[in-house]
């Protein structure tokens, strides 16, 4: 993967029902999610024209066992797992799945920042440039962000990890200070101190229009929890939880005359 290091290369649902969560996103964001491939493990593929952004994982009970849930995550690129898992575990992540390898497709590790937020680090086989962050196209990710008790040791930990900088803070009024996060000559998204929920990231994905999509969601069976408001960039979002009890968000960027 030709990706800056520390930037966002890959997206990922676990859900119970990958069944039903195809039929959710692909009518609330224009996905095509591919069917599971025969003779291999249940992994589909939200295609997008021109690529894929993503895919769909069956959560298992071997997964809830383990404390897991419902959950979209989101990938890093790095240049080596294993010295990033072994230096996140130094400064204080945990470790849910090690390095590991996936013939043909790269090597990967399942980690938790020290607050407790999840996410995986990636070096991928390829050596084309990820499009699945691709703020202002429609059905890619447009906007990462980190909901954190302690934005201070959060921001710490991940400037450690991938040299991340917070360049700019905006005050969001009901929503507290947005802090934005630069990778590089990249801004990724940004973290928020959210005192009264766990960590998390949670992954703003572009639709078209704000108000089909929450008809959309309503009509799937799902909820939702924030909006639509509009935000100081003029984009509209809103938060909501998929029929199988996932956090999502969408955005939508302001209509030209």
């Amino acid at each position: 993967m030709s990706n800056p290091p520390g930037t966002p290369i890959w997206y990922e649902l676990v859900t119970p029902d990958p069944d039903g969560a195809t039929g959710f996103y692909e009518h609330v964001v224009g996905w095509k999610i591919g069917a599971p491939p025969t003779g291999a493990p249940d992994y589909r593929m939200i295609g997008v024209p021109g690529g894929a952004v993503g895919g769909v994982l069956p959560l298992t009970d071997d997964m809830k066992a383990a404390g897991a849930r419902p959950t979209w995550l989101l990938y890093l690129g790095v240049e080596d797992v294993d010295a990033t898992a072994e230096k996140a575990l130094s400064i204080g992540a945990h470790i849910f799945v090690p390095p590991t390898d996936i013939p043909g497709v790269g090597r990967f590790a399942l980690l938790a920042d020290p607050q407790g937020a999840p996410f995986y680090i990636m070096r991928d086989d390829s050596d084309q440039t990820s499009t699945a962050y691709a703020p202002g196209k429609a059905g890619h990710c447009g906007w990462n962000e980190l909901c954190t008790p302690d934005f201070g040791a959060a921001f710490g930990f991940y400037a450690a990890l991938f040299g991340w900088e917070n360049r700019d803070t905006m005050n969001m009024g009901p929503m507290g200070d947005h802090h934005f996060l630069h990778a590089g000559s990249l801004c990724i998204g940004a973290a928020a101190e959210t005192k009264d929920q766990p960590a998390h990231w949670i992954l703003y994905f572009i639709v078209p229009d704000i108000d089909i999509a929450v008809e959309r969601v309503r009509a799937g069976g799902g909820s939702v929890e924030i909006g639509p408001i509009e935000v100081p960039s003029g984009d509209r979002i809103l938060h909501g939880t998929d029929p199988q009890a996932a956090h999502f968000a969408l955005v939508a960027h302001p209509k030209r005359a």
